[in-house]
């Protein structure tokens, strides 16, 4: 049964997360942005306290939580630093083709590895010529005898100078599109990787973005995830998991930015009161929280049905674009509440809104979000109107579109006689079968979510 409440379980999570945030991440929040420092060290701590990678079964030795579960941690990390929560995340990221197509031998060795010891791992799907377009991917693999030969670059994968293994996605031959790609689970040291340089970021600079080279790497059969030709199912089904943890981040970073505008707007007088006092400005904190409210809700939404064993594209796609475009377009807000000190780095809202652009690119750009959530909307209607009556409206309600060949005549008599004016002195009234006007409406309506 779905609820709002939380369990006791899930407050000790939030209470020690905040904790760790509040004593650990904040305080070097600023200095690890202004060095682009990778937070090894902050990783150590938390997996030392289990904060990481908490989706890993409880068979591999994990603790095996929810995806609900995992984004309360994330929001609470996001709101210290979303890029330190990134490296944690990307770690999840990483290992879900594993956990979700993996067999029981790589489970054993690589879910069992990131449990044992504070090691990352990284997915590398993007590359420098395919980032939306995972169909497009150049990155080859051969089979030569009982072994497959890659080779191909990846590009802004999280981790990858740090990753002891990847996920890597390969396409045996890109005509073939989404058909011909395969997931392959491969370790860092195997001759014939190469890490490219750090990329230097607008934001989430604690998060270390790199290419991956691999020049005729060799992997056994037995690297292969899910199946040779089912790379693309796996991405997919790795990306519906992972597209709630980005709308945790965002409300993270929009629960910050509003807390931060809001003490803000209490000390900064303007005309003799505090700037909270403004209409102005109380509009502006307002909609920060309805944007926070409705992320997290969104978010939630998505991580339960996932936690119901329900993967649905489209409920991912409605956190994650609402999510990241709120958390934009609320950072933006709070530099404005702070004016000519928010521009600055005395204070945070200038770095919350540099680390919430990427939320708006990485893992389905917001345009790419929007087709998926278009796509959807489409084919619910057109699955609609071929059944020539929605599910949700009892028989009889409304009328049911003209039969597909009915006759011209038939239609344009139907018209004339929805055209004859009434008696004089009587109130008009609609056409047996109801307006056209009321017909569109009552049709469109199953359309909607």
């Amino acid at each position: 049964m779905y609820g709002f409440d939380i369990t006791e379980e899930q407050k000790g999570l939030i209470d020690t997360t905040r904790r760790f945030t509040r004593e650990r991440i904040i305080p070097v929040a600023g200095q690890y942005d202004e060095e682009e420092k990778f937070p090894e060290e902050l990783f150590h701590e938390a997996h030392a306290l289990g904060l990481a990678n908490l989706e890993v079964p409880q068979e591999y030795g994990g603790m095996g939580l929810s995806c609900l579960d995992h984004c309360l941690v994330l929001e609470e990390l996001s709101y210290g630093c979303v890029g330190i929560q990134t490296v944690f995340a990307a770690n999840m990221l990483g290992s879900m083709p594993v956990i979700l197509a993996g067999t029981e031998e790589q489970k054993q060795k690589y879910l069992t590895g990131l449990i044992n010891e504070p090691i990352f791992a990284a997915y590398a799907c993007s590359e420098p010529d395919a980032g939306s377009d995972v169909a497009g991917l150049s990155t080859r693999y051969d089979k030569v005898g009982d072994e497959y030969v890659i080779t191909g670059q990846k590009r802004w994968i999280t981790n990858a100078h740090a990753a002891r293994w990847f996920t890597v996605l390969a396409t045996k031959d890109k005509a073939l599109k989404h058909k011909g790609i395969t997931c392959f689970v491969i370790d860092a040291d195997t001759p014939g990787v190469k890490i490219g340089r750090h990329e230097k970021k607008l934001g989430q600079r604690a998060s270390y973005t790199c290419d991956i080279l691999l020049e005729e790497v060799r992997v056994p059969a037995s690297a292969v995830i899910g199946g040779e030709g089912n790379g693309f199912k796996v991405a997919m089904k790795t990306f519906d998991r992972s597209r709630p943890w980005i709308a945790a981040g965002a409300a993270g970073v929009i629960r910050r930015a509003m807390d931060e505008s809001v003490a803000y707007a209490k000390e900064r007088k303007t005309f003799g009161v505090p700037i909270g006092q403004h209409q102005a400005i109380q509009i502006m904190l307002a909609d920060m929280a309805v944007k926070y409210e409705a992320t997290r809700l969104l978010c939630h939404k998505a991580a339960w049905n996932i936690d119901q064993g329900s993967i649905d594209s489209v409920v991912s796609a409605y956190a994650k674009v609402f999510g990241a475009d709120s958390a934009m377009e609320v950072t933006t807000d709070a530099v404005q509440i702070f004016g000519g000190y928010g521009y600055t780095r005395e204070y945070p809202v200038e770095k919350l809104m540099r680390d919430a652009k990427l939320l708006q690119i990485y893992e389905g750009t917001s345009q790419i979000q929007r087709m998926v959530i278009a796509r959807n909307a489409l084919a619910r209607c057109a699955a609609w109107a071929r059944g020539g009556r929605s599910i949700r409206s009892p028989p009889g309600s409304h009328p049911p579109p003209p039969k597909i060949g009915a006759s011209r005549r038939s239609r344009s008599t139907s018209s004339a006689r929805s055209r004859v004016s009434p008696a004089p002195g009587s109130r008009k009234q609609p056409p047996s079968g109801g307006s056209s006007c009321w017909r569109i409406s009552r049709r469109a309506s199953p359309c909607t979510p």
